[in-house]
């Protein structure tokens, strides 16, 4: 495991978290504006020196204020990438990558060739940073910085600056790298579906400090959660793509069941993540008939929860496998239907995000 314990002061914030991170996949740093997400990634990159720390990373000691360890950022062996590109504009995307290369020593041309068929920017490396969009100065960034041979790679809300269009671009490489890297990832967003798409594992922060951590699916999931995480409260699921049917729908098979969505591009036999809002699920007791609704999921109640709203109940299902689903209804709904832990229902999900 990565172990971070981070603890310092500014005026009217304070900064004390304690952090077990495992050591493959992307860790998402997730929360409100000044809930501490970029200081934490600057601790971990040594641009923001905290007093109180200890950071290992691969066995490796990078800060330890209680034996006086503090490895310089040029030290550390990471690879960042921020909002902006920060490209050097004279020179070629080409010299650009050789320039982080030269930088770590690395001198190994064939993982130059595989980043860059990775993040498909073969066709780019003769040209100037000006010449780019703001996707593709991002994927740039991303390739120069795996080129360092880093243990860690750092980053830090790398598609805030670009618009829709752009980031829809770039996602579908950053999946490419959450399947292939072999080296964590730490990932700050406060875009919940970006995180769902992406995130292996979740810390939640909020005023400095972890509100919840765990893997994506459970800490989604839990109905303890402050209540400003609750109010988009949704869980993900993983599935496949089972059949596409003659109607115009695609069918994804997962643990708890089958879901029917739009159809897909994909073909069968592709695992699609999806993310479902608890405000897009009701719950009846029996299945219904006579409804436009298509999914209707069999479920046991496990928890029944107050939001912050007055009168709006959160609901934690089970479905058959062990999946989750939450479920936003109001009070006296919850009253009307007798809906207590142990109960069995119906889960009717009214609408699916399909997040790739």
């Amino acid at each position: 495991m990565i172990e971070a314990r981070f603890a310092l002061d500014y005026p009217g914030f304070s900064l004390d978290v304690d952090l077990r991170l495992p050591e493959k996949g992307v860790t998402a740093l997730f929360g409100p504006s000044g809930s501490g997400k970029t200081t934490i990634l600057r601790c971990f990159a040594g641009l923001t020196r905290s007093p109180r720390a200890r950071l290992v990373v691969d066995g490796g000691v990078w800060q330890n204020s209680s034996t006086g360890v503090f490895l310089a950022p040029h030290k550390r062996p990471m690879g960042l990438v921020f909002q902006e590109a920060s490209l050097f504009n004279h020179l070629s995307v080409r010299r650009n990558l050789a320039y982080g290369m030269k930088r770590s020593g690395n001198k190994d041309s064939r993982g130059f060739d595989g980043i860059v068929e990775l993040l498909g920017i073969g066709a780019l490396l003769d040209r100037l940073p000006e010449r780019l969009s703001g996707g593709e100065r991002q994927r740039v960034a991303i390739a120069r910085a795996l080129l360092t041979r880093p243990r860690l790679l750092l980053m830090d809300e790398p598609l805030a600056a670009l618009d829709v269009v752009r980031k829809l671009e770039i996602l579908p490489y950053l999946e490419r790298l959450h399947g292939e890297l072999d080296i964590p990832v730490l990932y700050v967003s406060h875009a919940p579906d970006e995180v769902a798409r992406l995130a292996d594992y979740l810390v939640l922060l909020e005023a400095g400090k972890v509100a919840a951590g765990g893997p994506l699916q459970e800490t989604l999931a839990r109905t303890d959660l402050p209540g400003g995480f609750l109010g988009d409260a949704g869980v993900v699921l993983e599935t496949t793509v089972a059949a596409h049917e003659d109607d115009g729908l695609t069918r994804l098979d997962f643990a708890g069941g089958q879901l029917y969505v739009s159809q897909r591009p994909e073909v069968v036999g592709i695992r699609l993540r999806c993310r479902i809002h608890a405000r897009d699920v009701s719950i009846a007791l029996a299945a219904p008939s006579g409804s436009s609704i298509l999914n209707a999921l069999p479920a046991i109640v496990r928890a029944v929860v107050p939001m912050v709203e007055p009168g709006q109940m959160l609901v934690r299902l089970e479905l058959h496998g062990g999946d989750t689903l939450l479920a936003r209804v109001t009070a006296r709904s919850c009253r009307a239907l007798a809906i207590a832990a142990g109960a069995r229902v119906v889960a009717q999900v009214k609408s699916v995000a399909l997040l790739g």
